[in-house]
């Protein structure tokens, strides 16, 4: 039986968690926002402070109090995603968004609710965009709510 050095046994078992836990590249056209995810206690709640929202977020797009934002990304096309944990409950949410985002100024069109989750496009002169809304079980009334917005066609 062959002995293997120690130092490659353990390069081994550390290239072996790396492929398992999922560490890979940057992704590509994420650009400047591209942030480290912030902290979360068990049960994916934040437990960090939200980072500020990107300048080029639409000013007038209405976001829940207390929104913790848990994650930016660029994509092609000048669309931001922005991704976030709201505590108000799924149909407090749900309702805020029915009613917010049509006071703002936006059109809300080819939406669904289902028992755990929502989505709507939406649209105004200046942006178009989609929604997302997803119940998270172990985040006493967290919701994750995902706007995917980019300058109107």
């Amino acid at each position: 039986m062959k002995s293997w050095p120690l130092a490659a046994v353990l390069a081994g078992v550390v290239l072996g968690l790396a492929a398992v836990t999922g560490c890979s590249a940057p992704t590509r056209n994420a650009g400047p926002l591209a942030a480290t995810p912030i902290a979360t206690a068990p049960g994916g709640c934040p437990s960090a402070a939200s980072p500020p929202m990107p300048k080029d977020f639409p000013a007038n797009l209405p976001v829940p109090d207390g929104a913790v934002v848990t994650s930016m990304e660029r994509r092609s096309g000048e669309r931001l995603v922005v991704a976030m944990v709201v505590r108000s409950g799924f149909d407090r949410t749900l309702a805020f968004l029915q009613k917010r985002l049509p006071e703002a100024g936006y059109t809300l069109r080819e939406g669904e609710v289902e028992e755990d989750d929502a989505e709507s496009n939406f649209s105004s002169t200046t942006f178009d965009g989609r929604w997302t809304l997803r119940k998270m079980p172990d985040c006493g009334g967290g919701v994750y709510l995902t706007y995917l917005t980019a300058p109107a066609a």
